[in-house]
């Protein structure tokens, strides 16, 4: 696997600070994708065990909410075969770290049937089940430039959709997820409702 970039100190791609990994290779090619030269597999640098223990290194502060998994296309067999051993390590050193991703593949059309059938997809390999079953979010969707829309937070097109993976794994079906400060927002809202007596 090859990588674009590694950003340590990433507060764009996910709840909290974040380090962020950059893969390299996708098979997507949206129209107006940011990040085309990420399409290349052999775009930026190897990924070597340096880069692993690099970003262990980078998640040990506490400031540090997780890791975000994006790119180019995390998803691509090629590219999950190698992250499953990071976010493996991750979940053994920083179990209260969370793991976010990003896909253009969607949840239940390639990479998983909530009735335990097995996707018929190009995204789909021996390490997919493991792999999802360590993310915490995963934000699913092509990029479409159509639907884009720069007030959504952490996604760019109105399709996509921010997925909190236990609880849909959970429930059999996806299930939205919700940040830690819409529990604040919400208690907020509560208090600014005026009191019927």
């Amino acid at each position: 696997m090859y990588y674009g970039e590694i950003k340590s100190c990433d507060i764009a791609n996910g709840e909290g600070v974040r380090v962020s990994l950059f893969v390299s290779g996708c098979t997507h090619h949206c129209e107006d994708c940011f990040n085309p030269q990420t399409w290349d597999f052999y775009y930026g640098q190897p990924y070597t065990e340096e880069t692993e223990e690099a970003i262990l290194s980078m998640l040990a502060p506490s400031y540090v909410d997780g890791i975000t998994l994006l790119g180019g296309e995390p998803m691509e067999p090629a590219n999950q075969r190698v992250l499953l051993a990071l976010v493996k390590k991750i979940r053994m050193t920083y179990p209260s770290k969370t793991v976010w991703c990003f896909t253009g593949y969607t949840l239940e059309q390639d990479l998983w049937h909530s009735d335990g059938s097995t996707p018929d997809s190009r995204a789909y390999c021996e390490v997919t089940d493991a792999l999802l079953s360590m993310i915490d979010v995963l934000v699913d969707g092509e990029f479409v430039a159509a639907l884009k829309n720069i007030s959504l937070r952490f996604r760019g097109s109105e399709n996509q959709r921010i997925l909190d993976l236990p609880k849909t794994f959970a429930a059999g079906k996806p299930v939205l997820w919700e940040s830690r400060n819409d529990d604040v927002n919400r208690v907020m809202k509560m208090k600014e409702q005026p009191k019927t007596t």
